[in-house]
């Protein structure tokens, strides 16, 4: 079951038509072209999904869509299960259809900013209810609280029910020590694209990746050659990537893999409010990178 979960997952964006209705077409089509990309599984609602500016109406059809289009293909992780109190999400746990969905994931915390006691318990409250395994989701950027490498692996050992780390805390020295003291069957997966190759060669499982939306062959290649080892194919793969890294989040995420979807032709770049669509002169950023790519005439 966890080996399912190494390599490439990504991170799917929600399209949005001019009038901010969800694009169902398009979200079909994305999640086809991922999985002809070569990804290994797929994160539905992740803050790269917009949830936070879904319903919990959408959420429910989002993923209702996703499972009828995947067709049992590839493995499913839903991402809405982040929140800042924690008996409110207990009960949403409780209350949730997992038909169809393989894992969950969820951030820690947010705003109230919790010690790493009230991180651990927060997350140990989780695992007594969730019927599926949990990715845990350190992202201090958004949360404004780190997940120290000790409660990590404090809470690898508490409880099965946890199936591994999407480390985003840019933190390389942090995401070593959980690879050094980790249960054998922990996984370690990065949650920033240009952090993926130094991940995986220290020891890592993966990644949740965003650019796997627009460039999944090339990314996926890439990390797959440096879990086998091939390093030299690896870093001749990163560094073809490693300008979109960078011009994929100028203007924020998902505003800038929205724009190079466009470009493909897979979804519109529209996004919800209060972020906005990204600016003439991004999208021409982008486009000349991936027309050096080849990936766009």
């Amino acid at each position: 079951m966890r080996q399912r979960f190494r390599g490439t997952g990504v991170a799917l964006v929600t399209p949005f038509k001019k009038d901010n209705r969800i694009d169902w077409d398009d979200l079909e089509k994305l999640i086809e072209h991922v999985i002809a990309g070569g990804v290994e599984f797929l994160v539905s609602l992740g803050t790269t999904g917009e949830s936070v500016t879904l319903t919990e109406e959408e959420h429910r059809l989002v993923l209702d869509f996703t499972i009828k289009v995947n067709r049992g293909r590839l493995p499913l992780v839903a991402g809405v299960f982040g929140g800042n109190f924690t008996s409110s999400l207990v009960e949403k746990v409780q209350g949730f259809h997992f038909e169809g969905i393989d894992a969950i994931l969820s951030s820690n915390p947010a705003y109230n900013k919790p010690g790493q006691e009230g991180i651990y318990q927060h997350y140990m409250a989780l695992a007594e209810v969730s019927p599926v395994p949990i990715i845990i989701y350190n992202v201090p950027s958004r949360t404004s609280s780190n997940i120290s490498a000790e409660t990590t692996l404090r809470l690898a050992n508490a409880s099965d029910r946890f199936l591994g780390i999407k480390e985003a805390s840019n933190d390389l020295y942090q995401v070593m020590k959980i690879m050094k003291g980790k249960p054998k069957d922990f996984l370690v997966l990065s949650g920033d694209d240009f952090m993926t190759l130094p991940i995986v060669t220290s020891g890592g499982d993966g990644v949740i990746s965003v650019i796997a939306n627009t460039l999944p062959r090339f990314f996926t290649d890439m990390t797959r050659a440096a879990l086998r080892n091939d390093l030299a194919t690896a870093q001749q793969l990163n560094f073809k990537l490693l300008e979109m890294y960078r011009l994929l989040f100028i203007e924020g995420n998902p505003v800038g893999v929205k724009a190079a979807l466009e470009l493909q032709n897979i979804c519109s770049r529209d996004v919800r409010l209060p972020l906005t669509p990204m600016s003439e002169q991004g999208i021409h950023l982008i486009m000349a990178e991936m027309e050096k790519l080849g990936v766009i005439p």
